[in-house]
């Protein structure tokens, strides 16, 4: 793979995996390109909140909106700007605030095997 650059609008995004609530999430990179990481971005609309216990090491952007993210050991709260490090094996909520959430994220490895 070269160099590349990537807008949202590049970006086809699908419900997030085994989830019910209005999350989006498209892949950029990921296995398909032999690279070792998951490139993408995210889309959460006003209100919506996922749980579950990361697969894989996870660094979310918030590009645009507002997010909680609660474990048991607290909430930190991330708007525009900020990145939100989420390492494998820690359970989480993450909460989209009334106006929703763009975000862009990193996996390592690759979290679409890990939820197969």
């Amino acid at each position: 793979m070269k160099v590349s650059k990537f807008t949202v609008a590049d970006v086809a995004l699908e419900r997030s995996p085994g989830q019910e609530a209005d999350i989006f999430v498209g892949n950029l990179v990921d296995e398909r390109q032999g690279g070792p990481i998951t490139i993408g971005y995210g889309r959460y609309a006003p209100g919506q909140s996922l749980t579950e216990t990361i697969e894989v090491d996870d660094v979310m952007i918030v590009l645009e909106g507002r997010l909680s993210v609660s474990t048991d050991a607290g909430t930190v709260t991330a708007g525009p700007g900020a990145i939100v490090y989420m390492p494998k094996g820690e359970a989480v909520t993450i909460r989209s605030h009334e106006e929703g959430a763009l975000t862009a994220y990193v996996t390592y490895p690759h979290w679409r095997p890990a939820h197969a």
